[in-house]
């Protein structure tokens, strides 16, 4: 067992199962996310009961998601998606380097590779992966700090409104601008992650790898369109529809 987690095969194994874990949870992130535009649509947004029960009837969709996150067993998932996203990490990093000294490292431009026909995205996942890691770290201050770390730890104050939130975070377009940004990076990293991670359980030949890589950059943009939909809505809101 050690030898498979020390060995390439082994190290890509356990990166891929990682990412995969991830991609499900921001399909579900974005998701609960996009509520709240479908609850402009239908004139809840900013929908909150006066009650502090889950799942109340007077709240919106996006806040109903919101409570849904608030459950024991989201709860319990919390450090379970933690653990996952730091060896998604530790093992990318790991990876990478020993990449980098196969090619040669700073010398890897005399080193014939076959990575002068990879796309951009494959190339620059590192590069990447840091620009998502350093504007995660920006995001959890928007959100996580505000509302599950003071419900779970009791540090600082909890904001019930996740729409306050929301429009608090998105109210000025360089935010917005910024996040569409980390958005940008993250649908490169998806794209070729997606792909990838299959290649690496063996999906690798010429007609599927083909297919995996179109469906790559569907899921990925779809999980990107989920949340740069929710940014400019948040904005819009902020800025003239909650002004009226």
């Amino acid at each position: 067992m050690a030898n498979f987690l020390t060995s390439s095969i082994g190290k890509k194994f356990i990166q891929s199962i990682t990412g995969a874990f991830l991609v499900v949870f921001l399909l579900l992130h974005g998701t609960i996310n996009f509520f709240s535009v479908l609850d402009t649509f239908s004139g809840k947004f900013g929908a909150v009961a006066v009650d502090d029960t889950l799942f109340s009837a007077g709240d919106g969709l996006f806040k109903l998601g919101c409570d849904f996150m608030s459950t024991g067993f989201i709860s319990i998932m919390v450090p379970i998606l933690a653990l996952g996203f730091a060896i998604h990490i530790i093992f990318g990093i790991w990876l990478e380097t020993e990449n980098y000294i196969k090619r040669g490292g700073v010398k890897r431009y005399a080193v014939a590779s076959k990575a002068k026909n990879d796309s951009w995205s494959a190339k620059n996942m590192a590069i990447l992966g840091i620009l998502i890691l350093g504007f995660l770290g920006f995001h959890l201050t928007h959100f996580w700090a505000k509302m599950q770390l003071p419900e779970m730890f009791g540090i600082g104050n909890y904001e019930d409104n996740p729409y306050t939130l929301l429009m608090v975070t998105f109210s000025k377009w360089w935010i917005v601008a910024l996040y569409i940004v980390w958005f940008v990076a993250l649908f490169l990293h998806l794209e070729h992650g997606f792909w990838s991670m299959f290649q690496t359980i063996g999906w690798n030949n010429k007609k599927w790898l083909k297919r995996l890589k179109v469906i790559g950059i569907i899921v990925a943009a779809a999980i990107v369109f989920l949340f740069v939909a929710t940014a400019i809505n948040a904005y819009i809101q902020a800025n003239y529809i909650q002004l009226l």
